[in-house]
């Protein structure tokens, strides 16, 4: 294999088999794939696909990989040192890993004489008979690479620094490619990474080493570019931080960093602003949301809520930012709340309603929001529902429907007159009666559940008239209680996500009735989704004369 270009790092992703092993982590073959391909998109240079033989989901990876059509990304396979009692040529799981016919292989070894002695329990020269012997069995077996894991090696270094850098000077003399130090337990200090790395580059100045931490101390960003600074030329962690434990270093994080804070290049050129889209797939895949706050690529990463920070922000990014989000996909957001200023409202939709340069209608739309957000509502991921509170102050809030009565009852059950007497373990009927210009729509409809039930009952009595309200889509329907000291009497805060013709807002609603609360946030929805529908129709209108007049004035 050749030498790492200078200044340049290699990335080597590891969360098809460490990361696998985080607590609810269960990806599928069919993930594993997946996966594989989208970290192919962004430029990554090896994933590690496994270990051969452990598991039927592990073989049966490097099989399924080997038909598939990669850009430039290298499957690695990985496993352990043969057993300390038999040949090198008789271990079933080193026959595996030839028989998975991968890029490069990646075998681990012991570099803490704690192990080798209560894990292993073998000799020390044993131990490094088993290091030997297994590279230069596969590199010959396989003529392809070999990556060496020195497991435990800083917390063997802190032990015995002597044995531990002679587990590397064998696996280096065998033919090792590359030789990682691992931080296993992921309790070392950035400190502590960079002195030992150091030793060991004057120690084996031609060796080409990586690095491989955990994040239990949270230190597993740090401790990296700790090693990246002191000289190794390849990291390996997990998108996302996904893995055992605590996990392992997220690669996102560190990618980021390198690039754009250490001007070392791991990525091809471009491909840094595709690193957010990467991180939430691969959450989709898991079936996690991942941390707002995730550096980076978070939701939250570049998210502005004080009036001051927002102002701030508005004239220069710099104030509040130390990158911009566009350079890794991600998006700057302003936030709605009790805390915003004028700022916030101006930097949400001045774009759209330009009556809020006006500092007087500014201020009353503030001052409903803190009103509100005191008795419960969160307009942080309700833009819909803020969009009509500014409406309604600047006399641009136009109903096209009114809104008459609703029931919700459970068939069968003979005493469910009242709206709010629901037997939610059975099947849910609602009807719905509203006015849309001098006509009355009533109509009912069965669902999973009463919000499901009301908004299917809606949508029907509203399609005649709007057909586009077909379009409108619930997608996520979260509840909380705002003032849990009240027990029954409490109110609850209900937050309706929709999508509506490539838009994605929230709604909100608070109410003691969670019913109620779920219909004032659904009823709000539509209000919202109609009237944003019939302003891009008259705007798509307005520019189709315009053009059609334009073509008519032409000689």
């Amino acid at each position: 294999m050749s030498e790492v270009p200078p200044d340049r790092i290699e990335i080597y992703d590891t969360s098809l088999r460490d990361g696998n092993q985080g607590e609810g982590v269960n990806l599928s073959l069919a993930d594993k794939l997946e996966i594989t391909a989208v970290l192919d998109q962004l430029g990554v240079q090896f994933t590690e696909g496994g270990w051969p033989g452990s598991n039927p989901k592990d073989s049966e990876f490097f099989v399924a990989a080997r038909q598939q059509s990669f850009n430039q990304i290298q499957i690695s396979a990985f496993g352990s040192t043969h057993r300390a009692d038999c040949l090198p040529e008789e271990d079933h799981f080193l026959q595996q890993l030839i028989d998975a016919k991968a890029d490069v292989t990646c075998i681990f070894g012991k570099s803490w004489l704690l192990h080798v002695d209560q894990a292993l329990r073998v000799s020390a020269d044993r131990n490094l008979e088993m290091i030997e012997g297994s590279i230069r069995y596969l590199k010959s077996e396989t003529g392809r690479p070999v990556f060496y894991d020195a497991e435990h090696f800083f917390d063997g270094y802190r032990s015995d620094a002597p044995y531990a850098l002679a587990t590397l000077e064998m696996a280096f003399a065998a033919g090792a490619s590359r030789l990682i130090l691992c931080d296993t337990n992921g309790g070392m200090l950035p400190q502590q990474v960079a002195e030992a790395v150091s030793e060991v580059r004057a120690h084996l100045p031609a060796a080409d080493l990586g690095i491989h931490v955990h994040n239990d101390g949270g230190l597993a960003v740090a401790n990296t570019l700790a090693a990246v600074s002191a000289g190794v030329c390849q990291v390996q962690g997990t998108i996302n931080g996904i893995g055992e434990r605590c996990g392992n270093v997220d690669l996102t994080s560190v990618i980021a960093n390198l690039e754009l804070k250490m001007g070392r290049p791991c990525l091809p050129d471009g491909a840094l602003e595709h690193l957010t889209w990467v991180s939430r797939r691969v959450w989709e895949l898991l079936g996690f949301d991942g941390p707002l706050g995730q550096p980076f690529v978070g939701p939250s990463a570049f998210a502005h809520k004080g009036g001051v920070h927002v102002s701030a922000v508005l004239r220069n990014p710099e104030t509040y930012e130390h990158v911009t989000p566009e350079q890794v996909g991600n998006a700057r957001k302003v936030l709605i709340s009790e805390l915003a200023g004028g700022s916030n409202v101006r930097a949400k939709l001045a774009n759209r309603y330009a009556e809020l340069e006006d500092a007087h209608k500014t201020k009353a739309i503030l001052e409903e929001v803190q009103d509100k957000e005191h008795a419960g509502y969160s307009f942080e991921n309700a833009d819909g529902s803020f969009d009509l509170v500014v409406r309604r102050h600047l006399g641009r809030l136009n109903f096209l429907f009114e809104p008459l009565f609703y029931r919700i009852y459970s068939p069968g059950n003979e005493n469910a007159s009242d709206q709010n007497d629901v037997d939610i373990a059975g099947a849910i009927e609602a009807s719905v009666k509203l006015r849309v210009g001098d006509q009355v729509e009533l109509r009912a409809a069965e669902g999973s559940g009463p919000v499901d039930a009301l908004n299917l009952a809606l949508r029907d009595a509203l399609a005649p008239h709007f057909p586009v309200v077909k379009d409108l889509h619930l997608t996520d329907y979260t509840v909380k209680v705002v003032n849990s000291t009240q027990e029954t009497a409490a109110r609850v805060r209900v937050l309706l996500e929709h999508t509506f013709e490539g838009e994605t807002f929230g709604t909100v609603g608070v109410n003691v009735d969670v019913i109620k609360a779920s219909w004032n946030a659904l009823v709000e929805a539509y209000h919202y989704a109609l009237i944003r529908s019939h302003e891009f129709a008259a705007e798509r209108r307005s520019l189709d004369d315009a053009a059609s007049g334009s073509e008519t004035s032409q000689p």
